[in-house]
């Protein structure tokens, strides 16, 4: 008798990538605008799970939820055009991100490095969104110098068998307090350099010893928490990869972040904000605006070619290089300047915080400026990507 296969996820309807790219972004934008809540979209702020798990439910329900995962592990298996098309029309109506380590990271992560057991343990509620993963990487003085972390796990024998018992503290652990699952990079070697002697755990939040605590942002906003291990049991199974060869793992994962964070959905967010806020103030017809407006539209569009890239070679399965780093680059600092310009282009309504009147409408004008203030600095500062492209990517000497 054969094995059965196993299966994750659900069917999907059809091939999608058998679609005309027209046909396809006519499937998407059809679906979002006759489900996606009113009143969650556009939000000038990341949102918490609550309001949005009614939403990533009915996708996950229809198999929509990883767009970017192959068909044998539950995903929609889109072409690089397709996954596009899918960012493009979620950043027109205005979709909210959801915590999504899950999806973007943990998952591709244990199709390259994870067990079996793993994989069947952990990929089907990713699918379903009964796990919500957040990210246990930086420390107070390990931020960008992710490779002098301080978090320690050591080996322990007895019980059901071999353990972890972790001590130390993550912070800018996005939407911590959310999460039911945290993936950690924590030493196991004292004694070895600081890349190696690393390792790469799987925890559930709720474990004995383990304490979040939300970090207040200047809008106000508890995006961002510090979490607290003290004496935190993980079990070995939980272990992707080898011991202490954890960096490999996680060089792997922050390239998976970095086409994240790569994205050009980021910016033409921007670009809708941006473009509201000169139709509202009147100055969408100033020649001089026009040019500004015009120049970022064609970074912007330049971006989508470059992350389409990058994407079809992820949904091939093919490594990413280092030259990933550039997508990161990009796409914040693009970001960044869209936004700056979005505060000039508003004038004294941009000093206030929260909704204000202007042009007629309610707006919330510095909303999207503090989304894109530390994108350059999250994820690996932008200095740090930089120092790779040119040391692995360009081959320059270091100082």
């Amino acid at each position: 008798m054969d094995t059965p296969v196993e299966k994750f996820g659900v069917d999907q309807e059809q091939d999608w990538n058998a679609l005309s790219d027209d046909d396809f972004r006519e499937v998407v934008r059809s679906d979002f605008e006759a489900h996606y809540p009113k009143a969650l979209r556009y939000s000038p702020h990341r949102l918490r799970w609550a309001p949005l798990k009614l939403w990533y439910k009915r996708m996950a329900a229809k198999g929509w939820i990883a767009p970017a995962w192959p068909l044998e592990y539950g995903g929609m298996g889109l072409s690089a055009s397709k996954l596009l098309i899918f960012l493009e029309e979620q950043e027109r109506w205005g979709i909210a991100r959801y915590p999504d380590h899950g999806v973007l990271m943990i998952g591709p992560l244990l199709m390259r490095y994870g067990t079996d057991e793993q994989r069947k343990r952990f990929l089907p509620p990713i699918l379903s969104c009964d796990i919500i993963w957040c990210q246990g990487y930086s420390e107070p003085e390990a931020g960008s110098d992710l490779a002098s972390l301080r978090t320690r796990a050591v080996l322990a024998q007895g019980g059901d068998g071999d353990r972890f018992v972790v001590n130390g503290q993550k912070t800018w652990t996005t939407l911590a307090q959310d999460a039911t699952h945290i993936f950690l990079l924590v030493r196991t070697n004292a004694e070895a350099k600081p890349q190696a002697g690393i390792s790469f755990l799987l925890a559930d939040i709720n474990t004995p010893g383990i304490r979040i605590r939300p970090i207040r942002d200047i809008a106000g906003r508890e995006e961002f928490c510090e979490v607290f291990l003290d004496d935190v049991v993980v079990p070995r199974s939980n272990l992707v990869g080898e011991i202490d060869q954890g960096w490999t793992v996680a060089k792997s994962l922050l390239g998976f972040e970095r086409v994240s964070l790569g994205s050009p959905k980021f910016c033409e967010y921007g670009l809708q904000m941006l473009l509201k806020i000169a139709r509202l103030s009147g100055q969408y017809e100033d020649p001089v605006f026009r040019e500004r407006f015009t120049a970022l539209q064609l970074d912007v569009v330049n971006l989508a070619d470059v992350y389409s890239i990058f994407a079809s070679r992820l949904v091939r399965g093919e490594p990413l290089g280092a030259d990933v780093s550039m997508l990161k680059i990009w796409s914040t600092e693009t970001f960044q300047r869209i936004a700056d310009l979005g505060i000039e282009t508003a004038g004294a309504a941009a000093g206030f915080v929260g909704d204000v009147e202007f042009g007629g409408e309610e707006v919330n004008i510095l909303g999207f400026w503090y989304k894109a203030r530390p994108a350059t600095v999250y994820g690996g500062s932008n200095e740090i990507q930089r120092n790779i492209i040119a040391r692995n990517v360009l081959n320059l000497p270091s100082r």
